[in-house]
């Protein structure tokens, strides 16, 4: 707990509760070494969540590069082609 205290940042209540609602939903296991606390992730249960964001990774990379696209096309119209601004 402390390490994850130190590394986040963040207050150890506040940890402690967020690592009490991964270990609800099943993210995270957890076992205790005599006084100590060990969490595990639970990568079998991320699984479903990366099949869901992965059947939307083409579309977003589509977006994407019509995104860069546009922006290019801005950046064209913005700077003249002897590098001032018009």
């Amino acid at each position: 707990m402390n390490d994850l205290v130190d590394l986040l940042g963040l207050a150890q209540p506040l940890v402690s509760k967020h690592l009490r609602v991964l270990r609800e939903v099943g993210l995270v296991d957890r076992r205790d070494v005599g006084r100590q606390r060990v969490y595990r992730l639970d990568g079998h249960a991320l699984k479903p969540i990366h099949d869901w964001v992965k059947s939307y990774e083409g579309s977003w990379s589509q977006r994407f590069d019509r995104m860069d696209v546009v922006l290019e096309e801005l950046k064209d119209l913005e700077v003249g082609g002897n590098g001032e601004q018009q």
